[in-house]
């Protein structure tokens, strides 16, 4: 019997733990990897009413709906344990070559009382299984077969905000490598050359749940692992050029409404930062609310090669959204205003880019999708117009939104606690809604890192060790072991070993899409 018969086929233990992570999802807690994959496997065969996506890890399984009250009706669905599950054939096998140069290699042997060479012939003489992904398209959390506790490797302190794509890295009792270049707090010990994901690929995860896998030692230098190439932008016959960027500001990004539901395999839903901006900036000019624009940060300026109807919103939409006709040759100059981050610029029949997963939208975490928008890049849009009518719109909801919740100069953010706030003594947890945090510079899309106000301290956890990687959603607030909270955006990764003291509600993500570096924020607990 395979490894991977046997954690399939072992009883399903108690009744679980629900935690509420946020108001639109609860996180199932058991009592190990083998139950959680039962419990993950049942109910993405058997999603349950209004479940968006089910995320396995090591001991949770994390649930979205689409909705508050699909995620309390499930509640009662889930106290009765899925039956155990099926095993899921023979494993594939794959073989890993690994550089062994990462510069937090012999600190990792010291932290385990090895030497470089031991920790090597170790990593290299154990046999690991792909047990779920996560964090990133195509990376797998890999665990020993054997089942014997290995590796007890904690994160670093402060996360990285950028590790190399094939780094090969360890964390807990996990290992795994980085397919992309993206923040992160594993420990690296090598690189590797093999390309873990690949949209060119079906499937296009080269390691996928179950999958055994072992690292071979070579001395020749790795080429780099980066995954793929953007997708090709679609050549004149998808659409007709009628815009040209002339200065793209701090960063123009290409965005739809992402890729919802595909958090299983690693990949986060981008999509949309201010859903609601960008949502009314399509619909006055007559799309699909989801179509793909232009979100803008800072100043930028575009050009009209043909006559077209655009509809700024957000940061330089004003208060009241109008479609605008302008002529070839006009000009459009996005100035944003000092208290909101982005600008979102909707073009008549939506802008033709090639999709990956799915979508057009940018990730900045994972790479997928187009890169940022450069000088002098044209855009198109179809050749054959959506039909309907163009008109004004209501007033913005989400500066509307922002003009309520900002209090005293602050932006204030509602939040469920949890699902991790049991980290955390009754005095930390009431700092951490009193504490006026500030928005640090390193902040965009994948989150928000906060800093304590002069005269404040980070915050401290009650426990010590390291938390098993989970499922994270938009607004999930994590703690780092160095006390400052990082506020998870669109781009988040899709699991994190950090724990979360509190999450931000679904109503409040669009706001949480235009705070700005500099803004104090204030967390207040949503039930009152």
């Amino acid at each position: 019997m395979t490894h991977d018969e046997d954690v399939a086929q072992r009883p399903v233990a108690r009744t679980p733990d629900l935690r509420a992570v946020g108001d639109r999802a609860l996180l199932i807690e058991v009592d190990g990897l083998p139950a959680a994959m039962a419990w993950h496997r049942s109910l993405t065969r058997d999603p349950l009413p209004g479940q968006i996506e089910a995320v396995a890890a090591a001991r949770t399984v994390l649930l979205r709906f689409e909705s508050d009250t699909a995620a309390e009706a499930a509640r009662t669905s889930l106290r009765t344990p899925p039956p155990a599950a099926q095993t899921a054939g023979t494993a594939r096998r794959h073989i890993l070559d690994v550089v062994y140069d990462g510069e937090d290699l012999d600190a990792t042997a010291r932290l385990l009382g090895l030497s470089r060479d031991r920790l090597i012939e170790r990593h290299t003489g154990t046999e690991w299984m792909a047990a779920f992904g996560g964090f990133a398209p195509g990376f797998a959390y890999c665990v020993p077969v054997s089942g014997e506790p290995l590796w007890d490797v904690p994160r670093l302190d402060t996360p990285r905000t950028a590790v190399p794509a094939g780094a090969v890295g360890l964390a807990g009792e996990y290992s795994g490598v980085y397919p992309r270049s993206s923040p992160g707090g594993w420990r690296l010990i090598g690189r590797s050359g093999d390309v873990l994901w690949s949209t060119e690929r079906t499937p296009p995860a080269l390691l996928a749940p179950g999958d055994l896998l072992t690292y071979r030692a070579v001395r020749d230098t790795a080429r780099a692992a980066a995954a793929d190439e953007p997708p090709d932008v679609p050549d004149g016959s998808a659409g007709r050029t009628v815009l040209s960027v002339e200065d793209p500001g701090m960063l123009t990004l290409v965005q739809d409404r992402g890729r919802p539901g595909w958090g299983d395999v690693g990949v986060s839903p981008s999509g949309f930062a201010d859903a609601a901006s960008a949502e009314a900036a399509n619909r006055v000019v007559g799309n699909d609310p989801g179509a793909a624009l232009l979100e803008v940060v800072g100043a930028a300026r575009v050009t009209c090669r043909a006559d077209v109807v655009v509809a700024v919103a957000g940061s330089a939409g004003g208060d009241t959204i109008v479609p605008q006709l302008l002529r070839a040759g006009d000009s459009v100059d996005l100035s944003p205003e000092a208290d909101l981050a982005r600008t979102y610029l909707a073009v008549r029949g939506g802008l033709v880019q090639a999709a990956e997963v799915g979508s057009a939208s940018a990730d900045v975490l994972s790479g997928l999708g187009p890169g940022p928008v450069g000088v002098g890049q044209a855009l198109a849009v179809p050749v054959s117009l959506p039909a309907g009518s163009v008109g004004y719109s209501e007033p913005d909801p989400a500066r509307e939104a922002r003009a309520r919740a900002m209090e005293d100069g602050f932006v204030v953010l509602h939040v469920v606690p949890g699902p991790r706030d049991d980290w955390f003594t009754e005095s930390e947890r009431r700092r951490f809604l009193e504490t006026a945090w500030v928005v640090g510079p390193q902040s965009n899309r994948v989150g928000l890192r906060l800093e304590a106000p002069e005269g404040s301290a980070p915050l401290t956890r009650a426990r010590s060790g390291e938390l098993a990687s989970e499922g994270t959603v938009t607004g999930t607030v994590q703690v780092p072991a160095h006390g400052l909270p990082v506020v998870f955006g669109r781009d988040r990764p899709v699991t994190g070993g950090y724990p979360a003291i509190a999450t931000v509600v679904a109503d409040d993500l669009d706001l949480l899409g235009q705070v700005v570096p500099g803004d104090r924020i204030r967390f207040r607990d949503a039930r009152g």
